[in-house]
């Protein structure tokens, strides 16, 4: 059986995949997920955790979110890193810029999840049909749905995500690395693409990085 090993900042991505993952892989493709103690722990350990993996045939990747750092030169002090360990077809990938702005990508999924009525009404606002650029959205999620936990909130949500939501580009991305993994092609998107925001709306808005078209 061929295995996906994942490489995690924090619980609550693992609290994620764990729910997520089941609808993306075939059954014949196990995954693991191998959780640090934050970004720094990661960092510190990715070397030796991913050279030690026994499975010949495991493939990796790598997830932690990009906050408030270049993407470009976390996602290239990652990549070097995993050619340390000798594992040079790794895959990186960045959150942009939180894994809650996955979760703002498809508010209809956190309704569902969390009960919270009135969330995917949001959705039509501006600044949450580009969740990339949102600044803080573990904060303001909180804020509009008091009853989320990042672990809880996470574990809850996954199965609900829409696949094949392109408002987040970084997790279109990521899906589309687990499926190439997997021997899929991508999954198609249907869902409405973000429109414009307009020049004199102010919005708590960050420009997209550098790598946006191509990290996640």
């Amino acid at each position: 059986m061929s295995e996906i090993v994942f490489f995690l900042e924090e619980p609550s991505a693992e609290a994620l995949l764990k729910t997520m993952l089941p609808r993306v892989l075939p059954p014949e493709t196990s995954f693991r997920c191998v959780v640090f103690e934050g970004k720094q722990d990661l960092e510190k350990q990715l070397v030796r955790r991913m050279r030690g993996y026994r499975n010949p045939q495991a493939r990796f990747v790598v997830l932690r979110d990009q906050d408030s750092a270049d993407c470009k030169t976390v996602k290239h002090g990652l990549r070097q890193k995993c050619l340390e360990a000798g594992r040079p077809k790794a895959i990186v990938r960045i959150a942009c810029r939180e894994l809650e702005s996955w979760y703002w990508a498809d508010l209809a999924a956190v309704e569902a999840a969390l009960d919270q009525k009135g969330l995917r009404r949001l959705q039509n606002k501006r600044r949450y049909q580009e969740p990339d650029k949102l600044q803080s959205p573990s904060r303001v999620l909180s804020q509009l749905a008091p009853s989320y936990q990042k672990i809880g909130g996470s574990r809850a949500i996954g199965p609900h995500l829409a696949l094949d939501n392109p408002r987040s580009r970084s997790f279109a991305h990521f899906i589309t690395a687990i499926r190439s993994l997997a021997g899929f092609g991508p999954v198609p998107l249907t869902a409405k693409r973000p429109q414009r925001t307009q020049r004199n709306e102010t919005l708590s808005l960050l420009p997209f990085c550098a790598l946006c078209a191509l990290c996640g």
